[in-house]
Formats: structure tokens, sequence, C-alpha cells
């Protein structure tokens, strides 16, 4: 049974059926989740005079922060034990797929639990896919939850 469960979270309405099946699983095998969520700031022409770079990344690590202590909050009401992790890609190279299998690994998680969108053609193709990146790269099996 797994015990320690890693969740990738975003907010999305997908990413929380993902955080209740992981829920669900850890009430059955008294296990405890690790949250993470990858803050991936993007690089933009900061030369520009219309906003301030600095005012902008800190607004948006300030929303990453918001969705791991909202996911903790959720997972410490249903009972279950859990802790929350931003990680930052702070290294031009990382990807976000990447950064959860490698915490997963470090964290010794025993299942990788991630909801997917189930995009399909063009929309897969310039979007990309976080959950197929974490299938591709993972060494611990991987829970995939679709989206409605």
């Amino acid at each position: 049974m797994y015990k320690r469960i890693l969740v990738a979270v975003d907010g999305s309405a997908t990413s929380n059926f993902a955080l209740d099946e992981a829920i669900r699983i850890a009430k059955e095998s008294q296990g405890v989740l690790c949250l993470v969520h990858v803050f991936n700031p993007v690089v933009f022409n900061t030369d520009g005079e219309f906003y301030s770079y600095p005012e902008l990344l800190d607004a948006m690590r300030h929303g990453a922060e918001t969705v791991v202590n909202t996911a903790v909050a959720y997972v410490k009401r249903a009972g279950v034990a859990c802790e929350g992790k931003l990680l930052e890609i702070d290294v031009s190279g990382h990807r976000i797929p990447e950064m959860i299998t490698e915490e997963a690994k470090t964290w010794l998680a025993d299942l990788i639990v991630i909801g997917t969108h189930g995009r399909q053609g063009i929309h897969r193709l310039l979007i990309g896919s976080v959950a197929e990146g974490v299938v591709r790269t993972a060494t611990t099996p991987v829970l995939l939850i679709r989206g409605k």
C-alpha cells in the first residue's frame, strides 16, 4: 500500500480531483501526503516601463504560495497528515515534470498523483502535458486523474 504520496497541485479543478483521490488513498493506508507546486518564473523583457518586474515576480510567487497553502489546509481539514512544498525553477533548462519527479525521489515517495486535462491533438502539441512528462521521467508509480 502507498504510504508516501506526492501530489502535484496547481489549484485547477483537475488538480483538486487528483488531490481528493490522494486523500482517499492516504486515509486507507494511513499515509502522508507531500503537496508540491512548481513555480516557474517567466523571463520577461525587464526594460519595459509599463510594469515592475520585481513586483510582478513577487505577485506570481505569492499566487504559487497560495496554491500550496490552500491545498495543505484542505488536506489537514480532511484529517490527513501532509506537508507542502513550493519548488522554484531557477536554472534554465529545468522543466516542471522533472522538478516533480526529482522531488518524488528526494522525498522517497511511493506514488505520484497528478491530474491530467486529457488534451489531444493540436492542444496537446501546443500546450504540452505536465502529466505526460511526469509519466515519462518518473521512477515512482504515477496515478493520473483525468478532469471532467
